[in-house]
C-alpha cells in the first residue's frame, strides 16, 4: 500500500537513505548533527518533506521551501528540491505523486509560482517534471554554489 504523506520525526534515517542515492557524494554528518536538523526542518513552517511510503518503506521523497515575499500581492513562492526515488521503487509514479503532494501544499500556502531546478542533463526527470506541469523557457534559472566548503 502506498501512502504520500508528510514526513515525521520517525523518518530521518529512511530519507537519509534516499539521500545517499541522490548524492552519495555528500559529507558523513554524525547521527546527532542530522537529528538536530532534521527537527529544525520538521519545526520550520516554510520547509515540508514529502514522502511515498509503500509498505512502511520510504519510497520517494521531495522538499518544498516556501519563501515569504512582498512582492506578487505579498504571495510567496515555493521551490522543490531533491526529488529522489529508491532505484527499486522507479517506474511506479512515485515521484509524480510526491511532487503533485508538494505542489498541493504550495498553493494551500498561498504560493503564486513554485520553482525547480534540475540538471541540464536529467533529459528523463525533465519529463516528469513537464508531466506534472512545470513549463521550461519561462523563466531562466542560475545558480551560484559557495566558495567554503562545509563538513
Amino acid at each position: 500500500m502506498t501512502n504520500i504523506r508528510l514526513a515525521t520525526q520517525q523518518d530521518l534515517s529512511g530519507i537519509v537513505k534516499l539521500y545517499k542515492e541522490l548524492r552519495g557524494h555528500d559529507p558523513h554528518m554524525s547521527e546527532q548533527v542530522l537529528e538536530s536538523t532534521w527537527a529544525e526542518m520538521l519545526n520550520n513552517p516554510g520547509v515540508s518533506i514529502v514522502v511515498a511510503e509503500v509498505d512502511g518503506q520510504l519510497a520517494s521523497t521531495c522538499q518544498l521551501g516556501v519563501v515569504l515575499t512582498l512582492t506578487n500581492g505579498c504571495r510567496p513562492f515555493g521551490i522543490i528540491e531533491h526529488v529522489i526515488t529508491a532505484e527499486s521503487f522507479r517506474r511506479q509514479g512515485l515521484s509524480e505523486q510526491v511532487l503533485e503532494k508538494a505542489l498541493l501544499c504550495a498553493w494551500e500556502q498561498g504560493c503564486y509560482k513554485v520553482m525547480l531546478l534540475s540538471g541540464a542533463t536529467r533529459a528523463s526527470a525533465h519529463k516528469l517534471y513537464e508531466k506534472v506541469g512545470f513549463k521550461s523557457g519561462v523563466e531562466s534559472g542560475f545558480v551560484i554554489k559557495s566558495p567554503v566548503q562545509t563538513a
